[in-house]
């Protein structure tokens, strides 16, 4: 159910780079200006992150998932009567992004946490790689319906597919083994929860104690850039970028879905390395490896699809890689229990940074005409955030060893 429901938010979250070409072209907006409506949307879908995480010890996952469904049918269905740009804002901005914001990462690592002990990092690869499969099954659709149909139609059609999602998680999604008289697979004794409380209070008392550790600011400076060289630029500026090539739009949605074939092979994999090497030199390889795809990029798009095919398979077996060992390494800030608060602060870094891309993204195209140093910019990002991973943890290995001295 829960791979279920991630698929769902990613077929939404697609959304916007399937649409950003359409807008143009019926209201004439900009990039520019059509991106600050997907950055509101990338800003909230983090920071909600770690207040949905405590939402959901407080009042259970079942109860989140059905309220934040609503409230994304509720934005999706409005989109098709809009007009105006601040329309754009409030509905896919505002509205969508508070209702994705609650189906985040922090689902994955909540259910991973509360259901499993043996095979975690497997089974947070394989949640994870949801968001690559609602990509394959979503994106291609969609990009028919805008080019055949109109966005309008897409817009329905998917706050359609959300309200029929809304049965089936209230009737099938169970909140811990806990209240099923079960415990967590791989356990052989009863694994504590975190306690009720207060939400808000939860969430702001994680942010409080993660900000002591010098790892916590270690895993959010390069979450920050892997949400600005996935979500933010590639999410949202390939299809655009594609078309500026001549790629037709379907054709250029297709190859976004490729993208997540592999990054389904890819991430599963690394849940399942998760669970046997160290998280810190599989980030240092997974950014390396996605900052030297990147920089092929903008080479790759005015070259032969054999080229723009190698970029795909390096860059897919990369899309969200980094988010098993980037949750194994934020149950170790404040400890398991408030592990899912924590890699939601994480992840709302993550989500800075793509909306932060997804803007200067727009702003560039707009002012250069290109995305070219978009494209390479984000290469050398990613390999500044593979020097950083590589200290996370140097604090706590240097504390024995002065003690020791």
């Amino acid at each position: 159910m829960t791979f279920f429901t991630l698929l769902a938010a990613a077929g939404i979250r697609s959304m916007p780079g399937v649409l950003i070409v359409p807008l143009q072209q019926d209201f004439g907006w900009s990039r520019a200006t059509i991106s600050v409506a997907v950055s509101i949307n990338l800003l909230l879908f983090g920071l909600c992150g770690p207040f949905a995480a405590a939402f959901m010890n407080r009042y259970g996952i079942r109860r989140v998932l059905v309220a934040a469904l609503l409230l994304i049918a509720a934005g999706v269905g409005l989109t098709p009567l809009m007009h105006q740009p601040w329309q754009l804002y409030i509905l896919w901005g505002v509205v969508v992004g508070t209702g994705t914001g609650a189906m985040a990462g922090v689902l994955a690592t909540t259910v991973a946490n509360r259901w499993f002990v043996a095979r975690r990092g497997l089974v947070t690869g394989l949640l994870t790689a949801a968001s690559a499969t609602g990509q394959l099954a979503f994106l291609p659709g969609l990009a028919a319906l805008a080019v055949n149909w109109g966005w309008r139609y897409a817009s329905l059609a998917v706050a359609g597919a959300v309200l029929l999602s809304v049965p089936a998680v209230a009737l099938l999604m169970r909140d811990s083994p806990r209240r099923l008289g079960l415990r967590p697979y791989g356990a052989f004794e009863d694994v504590p929860e975190a306690p009720p409380a207060n939400p808000f209070g939860a969430a702001l008392a994680g942010l409080s104690g993660s900000v002591r550790h010098s790892d916590f600011w270690l895993l959010a400076g390069s979450f920050f850039i892997c949400g600005a060289t996935t979500n933010g630029l590639i999410g949202t500026h390939l299809i655009p970028a594609a078309v500026d090539h001549g790629i037709p739009e379907v054709t250029a949605a297709s190859m976004l879905a490729l993208i997540g074939v592999f990054d389904v092979v890819g991430t599963t994999i690394s849940g399942f390395l998760t669970d046997r090497f160290d998280a810190r030199w599989l980030l240092f390889w997974y950014y390396t490896l996605r900052g030297l795809s990147l920089l092929l990029l903008p080479f790759a798009l005015g070259s032969t699809y054999l080229t723009l095919l190698v970029f795909i398979v390096f860059y897919g077996l990369d899309w969200v890689a980094t988010v098993p060992p980037t949750i194994a390494l934020s149950s170790g800030v404040l400890g398991r229990a408030r592990g899912g608060i924590v890699f939601g602060w994480v992840f709302a870094s993550h989500q800075l940074g793509a909306a932060f891309a997804a803007s200067a993204a727009g702003g560039l195209r707009t002012w250069l005409g290109d995305y070219q140093v978009a494209f390479i910019s984000a290469g050398l990002l990613c390999l500044i955030a593979s020097g950083l991973v590589i200290r996370i943890g140097r604090a706590a290995r240097r504390q024995p060893a002065l003690q020791a001295a």
